[in-house]
C-alpha cells in the first residue's frame, strides 16, 4: 500500500497487487467497504471467536483414540454376521464394548448421555451381500439439549468391518482404519463433549450393517424420520486414520468432505427454479459442508479441508447416504488419499506388498485431528440457534440484491448474517452481520454475478448453517 498524495494520508492509499491473493485480499476490503454502514449498539455483532472451541480441541486425545482402535481391531473380526455370543470375538463383542464405553462416558457426566441399542432385520432376500439373516444393531447416545432435545446434530462410526470377500464372515477383518479410526473418533468426541452443555442434542452414533448395504443408517434414519426428529446435519466419520495414500502421497494435513449438490427428495418444482434462479450447488448438504469448511480454516488454520462435489467416492457409498435419501443434511468425513492395498483386504503379503487393514497402518495423531474437526463443528451447531426459513430473494435487473427471511423465534439470537460469493466460487467468501432484522437488501452490483445466504447469528457468535433462498420476490 503506497499513500496517496491528497493530504489525507491516514484516509487515502493506493494499493499495489503482488498476486492473485492480494487481488482476493483487496476485493474482499473493498467489499466489506462498499456495503458498511454503521449498526446501532444494540445490533453490534457478536464475537467472532469461542474459545471454548479451543479447549476442545486441545482435549481431544491421540492416546486415547490409539487404545480405542487397538481394542475394537482386538475382536479379529466385527463382520456384520459373525459372532455375537463371543465376549472376546466378533461384532457382538464389539458392540457391547462399544455400549460400556458410551455407558461409562455417561457415568463420568451425571449420566448425561442416554445409551441404547437400535436393531432391524435383514434377511437373505434384502440382498446380495447377506449371507444369513440377522440383527444389524446400531449403538446409541445420545446428549440431549438443554433447550432444544429435539433437534439433533449427528457424529457416526461404523462398527462393522470386513475382508476381500464380505460374505466370509469368520477370517480376520480387524478393520483398524475402515473404521475403527471412525468408531474411536466418535467415542472420543463423546468423551470431550459430554463435559459441556449444549442447547441442541449431539447424537454419537454406531452404525452396523455399512459393508452389506448402508442397513444400519437406513434404519436409524428412518427412526429419526418417523419420530420427527429435527436433524441439523450428519457427520459420517469413514477411514479417518490413514495418511499413506496409494498414490504415494503421504499428507497428515488434508482432508475430504464429500456431500451431494441437492437433495434427492427435492420437487419438481425446485428443481425447475434451479434453472433460472441458480442453487445447482447449494443443497443443504453443501452448505454443511461449507459450514465445516469455514469452521475448520478458522480455529484449525493447519488443516487443509478438501470439498469434494459428489455424494462419495467415484461408484461407492457411506452411511450419510441414507440420511440424504429422506432429506436430511449429511457428509462424509474422511482422509484425502486412501490405500485400497489397506481396505477390504484379507491380511497377507504378496509380492513385497503387506495387504490389511491393520493396526500398524493407523496414525493416530492425524485420526485425533479429524476428531477434533468433528467435535468443533458439533459443539458449534449445537450451540447455534435453527437457521432462518423461507429465505426469498429479489432484485433482477436492478443493481442490488433483496433478501428477506422468516426470523427465528429464540432468545438466544443475537442477529443475522448475509453472506454472498461470485457463482464460480466453492465458498461463501464474503458475509455482513446485518442484525436483529428480517431483511436486507445488498446494494452496489448486478445479482447476476453472485449467489446470496443467510445465517442466524448466536449472541455467543455461533452460526446456523447458511440458507440459500428457496423463493423470489418483486416489489
Amino acid at each position: 500500500m503506497y499513500p496517496c498524495k491528497s493530504g489525507l494520508e491516514e484516509k487515502c492509499y493506493f494499493v499495489q497487487p503482488n498476486d492473485q491473493t492480494d487481488m482476493k485480499r483487496i476485493l474482499s476490503l473493498f467489499f466489506a467497504v462498499l456495503f458498511y454502514s454503521p449498526l446501532s449498539s444494540q445490533e453490534l455483532a457478536p464475537p467472532q471467536a469461542d474459545l471454548r472451541i479451543y479447549d476442545i480441541i486441545e482435549a481431544v486425545s491421540a492416546d486415547q483414540i490409539e487404545a480405542d482402535i487397538r481394542t475394537l481391531a482386538s475382536f479379529g473380526t466385527r463382520n456384520t454376521f459373525s459372532d455375537t455370543i463371543s465376549q472376546t470375538r466378533g461384532i457382538g463383542a464389539a458392540r457391547r464394548w462399544i455400549k460400556a464405553e458410551f455407558d461409562q462416558i455417561s457415568a463420568q457426566c451425571n449420566d448425561c448421555l442416554e445409551v441404547f441399542y437400535q436393531k432391524d432385520l435383514v434377511t437373505t432376500s434384502d440382498g446380495n451381500r447377506i449371507p444369513k439373516d440377522a440383527w444389524v444393531v446400531n449403538v446409541v447416545a445420545i446428549q440431549k439439549g438443554t433447550k432444544y432435545p429435539n433437534r439433533y446434530i449427528i457424529m457416526s462410526g461404523d462398527i462393522d468391518s470386513r475382508a476381500s470377500n464380505t460374505m466370509d464372515y469368520t477370517i480376520d477383518a480387524p478393520g483398524a482404519n475402515d473404521n475403527a479410526s471412525g468408531m474411536a473418533g466418535t467415542i472420543e468426541a463423546a468423551r470431550v463433549l459430554s463435559q459441556y452443555e449444549f442447547d441442541n442434542s449431539i447424537i454419537y452414533l454406531g452404525l452396523s450393517g455399512e459393508e452389506q448395504g448402508l442397513f444400519g443408517g437406513q434404519g436409524f434414519a428412518t427412526m429419526a424420520k418417523d419420530q420427527g426428529w429435527e436433524i441439523i446435519g450428519v457427520l459420517n466419520n469413514d477411514m479417518i486414520g490413514n495418511i499413506e495414500g496409494v498414490d504415494g502421497v503421504i499428507d497428515n494435513r488434508s482432508f475430504r468432505i464429500f456431500s451431494e449438490p441437492v437433495p434427492p427428495t427435492e420437487t419438481e418444482r425446485e428443481r425447475r427454479m434451479r434453472r433460472f434462479y441458480g442453487g445447482e450447488v447449494d443443497g443443504i448438504s453443501r452448505q454443511l459442508a461449507r459450514y465445516i469448511y469455514q469452521t475448520t480454516r478458522q480455529y484449525m488454520p493447519e488443516m487443509n479441508p478438501m470439498m469434494v462435489y459428489r455424494l462419495d467416492r467415484f461408484g461407492r457409498g457411506g452411511h450419510h447416504r441414507p440420511f440424504n435419501d429422506l432429506g436430511f443434511a449429511g457428509v462424509r468425513i474422511m482422509e484425502t488419499h486412501e490405500n485400497y492395498n489397506r481396505q477390504h483386504q484379507d491380511i497377507r503379503s504378496e509380492n513385497g506388498i503387506d495387504y490389511g487393514d491393520v493396526v500398524e497402518h493407523v496414525n493416530f495423531d492425524y485420526a485425533s485431528k479429524l476428531t477434533a474437526v468433528n467435535a468443533i463443528n458439533l459443539a458449534r451447531l449445537a450451540w447455534a440457534p435453527a437457521a432462518p426459513k423461507e429465505v426469498e430473494i429479489g432484485g433482477m435487473v436492478a443493481p442490488a440484491a433483496k433478501l428477506r427471511w422468516q426470523k427465528v423465534e429464540d432468545d438466544r439470537v443475537a442477529g443475522y448474517k448475509v453472506y454472498w460469493r461470485e457463482t464460480t466460487s466453492p465458498t461463501w467468501d464474503h458475509s455482513r452481520y446485518v442484525g436483529n432484522t428480517d431483511q436486507f437488501t445488498v446494494e452496489g452490483f448486478v445479482i447476476d454475478n453472485y449467489f446470496f445466504g443467510v445465517a442466524t447469528v448466536g449472541k455467543d457468535g455461533h452460526e446456523s448453517p447458511v440458507v440459500f433462498p428457496s423463493k423470489t420476490f418483486r416489489e
